[in-house]
Order: structure tokens, then C-alpha cells, then sequence
């Protein structure tokens, strides 16, 4: 576990200097939504002592289940499995921040720098995997948070999911940003050769400044590039997430993102608009404030108008697309690049007929 040596930085609700989050996506640390009460920082006439810089702090977290259910017609998956809780890149637009609430935590700068871990990933899965009448589908492992965070490289646990997956020859769907990815390419290589994984590799800008200001923790645009060219040569599937596309600040990059990905391998090709749920909104709009303070009222104005007049709209079948002339002309947008380069659509069908349940014997007939 490692601990933090300034908790003063910690309270949520207070929002340290920018010397002391220097390298997070975050600008704030806002209360939950959920704490009665509410802090405000204010000058006591004390000269300040220099801020220590945040430090990540890591808990096991005790869980009893490992497979993730959900029943919604957005998207192209009924289960999940997400070995962490908090994310280290800090990407300041995910939607999985106010998460971090129901613990109590700030959904600010708390989920990229609390974090938490499920050490018996692995066994429960085994478990469930075993368990009589499972019956096998594409698991979609990392849609939270990435699975190859920094504290992958530790912890190692989504190299254990992945390998209780390969012995059951369950099929997976992997969503990262990160080219620690390689580590397991040989994994994921053979699980490939049964048509048994894909790979998703978020991008949605290949601006180096700016995805430093986004997801400031993640590679840089070109190392992606590279772990989708190794990924694709390996004979792993590999898709392009497109995502987020941001109004006024990523969105004149699509047609220049696709083209990068499908050179360097990519096939198939995901986006999403962003999506502003919950504390997410004020977030990225102190983001903006601090970064690209002249761009905020033209982002803004286009989510609204592609999500019925709010910042956000949840209803399904809008959530990731949103509606109206802007969203739809990102749509098509999309469409033209993707049959221009030979991209394909859909999801893309992977095996579960050669599913074996862990620990099961085989038949000699």
C-alpha cells in the first residue's frame, strides 16, 4: 500500500495549488454528492507552506463477486469485469469518476489518485466461470477504469483475469489506453488464433500537448499507435476507440485519427460524444477553464444541442451518440472515414463454442 504524506491535500471539497496536483487531469477535488457538508479553501494571511505533490494511494478491496451484469441496448456486451476502482491516467472526461462517490470519495482528483483493488479477481472469476448453467459470452474487461492503469505493472491482476480466461477459452474484449498491453501480447496472441480476443485502444486525439492536459497519465498518442501495430501483427483484432470526441477541441481530429489508427493496423473502429454525467460536468468545465478557457462556451453550446438543450442526457440509445444536426454530422463523419479506409462496423463476433469450464475434466471421446 502506498500511503500519502500530505492528507491536507486529501479533504474533498478543498482544491490544492496547481504545484500540488501537478500531473493529474483534475483541477479540483469537489465533495461527493452523497456528504452533507461542504469545505471552502480561504486565505488565513499565513504564508503557505509548498505543497507536497499528490501521491497515489492503493487499498485491497474485498469483493464477492468479479462479473459485472447489465442489460443496456448501447452497448455490445452483457458482462464486464474491472480489476480496479479509480484510475491513475486522471483522464478528466470519464464517466466512471462519480463512482468514487458511493465510497465516499471526491470523483475530483480522489478517483485518480485513490485507487482501489479486487487481489481475488482471478479465484472469483474461476468461481463463477465454474458454476453450473454459466453459459459463455464476450466479457468486456476494463470498461470503467483501464485495466492497464500504471499499478498493473504491480498488481498484475488483469494478467491473472486474462489467463483464467485463456484456460477456459472464454472470449474477451479489452478497452485500454495503455501500451503496457504488450506485456501480455503473447496471451493475447494465442487466445487471437481462436478467435477468442480483441483489443480496443482509446485515442481520441493525436495532439501529444493536449492529451497530456486530457489523460495525463496514459502514453502518449504515438506509443498507442505503436501497441495497436504490435497488436494487429501479433493477429490480435484491434479496434479504435474514437472516444471521446470533445466539441471545439478533438473533434477536427477524426478523419486524421482513423487514418493514423487504420496505418497502424486497426480495423474496426468505435466513438462516443462526450458524455458530462454527474460531477463529470463541473469537472470538465473547471478543465476547460483552465486549459482552454476561450473554447468552453463553444463546447458546451454543442453538447447541448446534442442532448436535448442539458450538458448530459442518459436515456438510452442517446447517451453515447447524442442527437441533432452536430451529432449526427460527427456521425457521419465517422461513417465516410471509416468505408473510406476500409474499416470495418459492428461488433465483431468471437468464439464461445470451445468453453471449458475451469478445473473441468476432459472427455477422452
Amino acid at each position: 500500500m502506498r500511503h500519502d504524506p500530505s492528507p491536507a491535500l486529501r479533504l474533498p471539497g478543498s482544491t490544492p495549488p496547481p504545484e500540488g496536483r501537478r500531473g493529474r487531469g483534475a483541477t479540483a477535488n469537489p465533495a461527493s454528492r452523497f456528504e452533507p457538508a461542504r469545505r471552502e479553501a480561504f486565505d488565513d494571511g499565513w504564508e503557505p507552506e509548498a505543497p507536497a505533490p499528490l501521491r497515489t494511494e492503493v487499498r485491497p478491496e474485498r469483493s464477492s463477486s468479479i462479473i459485472a451484469r447489465n442489460t443496456s441496448p448501447d452497448i455490445p456486451f452483457d458482462r464486464s469485469i474491472n480489476p480496479y476502482r479509480g484510475c491513475e491516467h486522471g483522464c478528466i472526461y470519464c464517466y466512471a469518476r462519480p463512482t468514487h462517490a458511493y465510497l465516499g470519495l471526491s470523483p475530483g482528483l480522489d478517483f485518480e489518485s485513490r485507487l482501489f483493488t479486487k487481489p481475488d479477481a482471478a479465484r472469483l472469476l474461476r468461481r463463477e466461470l465454474a458454476a453450473p448453467g454459466y453459459r459463455p459470452e464476450t466479457i468486456a474487461l476494463g470498461t470503467a477504469t483501464d485495466p492497464y492503469q500504471p499499478i498493473e505493472r504491480e498488481q498484475r491482476l488483469t494478467r491473472a483475469v486474462l489467463e483464467v480466461l485463456d484456460e477456459a477459452r472464454h472470449p474477451v474484449g479489452v478497452t485500454t489506453k495503455s501500451d503496457l498491453i504488450l506485456r501480455d501480447l503473447e496471451l493475447l496472441a494465442r487466445m487471437a488464433s481462436r478467435n477468442l480476443s480483441l483489443v480496443a485502444i482509446s485515442l481520441p486525439t493525436l495532439d501529444p500537448t493536449l492529451s497530456r492536459r486530457l489523460d495525463p497519465r496514459a502514453p502518449r498518442p504515438e506509443k498507442r499507435l505503436a501497441a495497436m501495430r504490435a497488436l494487429s501483427e501479433a493477429g490480435v483484432p484491434v479496434m479504435v476507440n474514437v472516444s471521446p470526441i470533445i466539441p471545439g477541441l478533438t473533434d477536427h481530429e477524426i478523419e486524421s485519427v482513423l487514418e493514423a489508427a487504420r496505418a497502424h493496423g486497426a480495423s474496426r473502429i468505435g466513438h462516443a460524444l462526450l458524455r458530462l454525467p454527474g460531477e463529470v460536468k463541473d469537472l470538465v468545465a473547471d478543465w476547460f477553464a483552465a486549459h482552454y478557457p476561450e473554447r468552453k462556451e463553444r463546447a458546451f453550446a454543442l453538447l447541448r444541442q446534442s442532448r436535448g438543450g442539458q450538458e448530459n442526457d442518459s436515456r438510452f440509445g442517446h447517451r453515447f451518440r447524442g442527437e441533432g444536426p452536430y451529432a449526427e454530422m460527427v456521425s457521419q463523419r465517422v461513417r465516410l472515414a471509416g468505408r473510406r479506409l476500409g474499416f470495418a462496423f459492428g461488433r465483431m463476433a468471437l468464439n464461445c463454442e470451445d468453453f471449458r469450464a475451469p478445473g473441468a475434466q476432459l472427455s477422452l471421446f
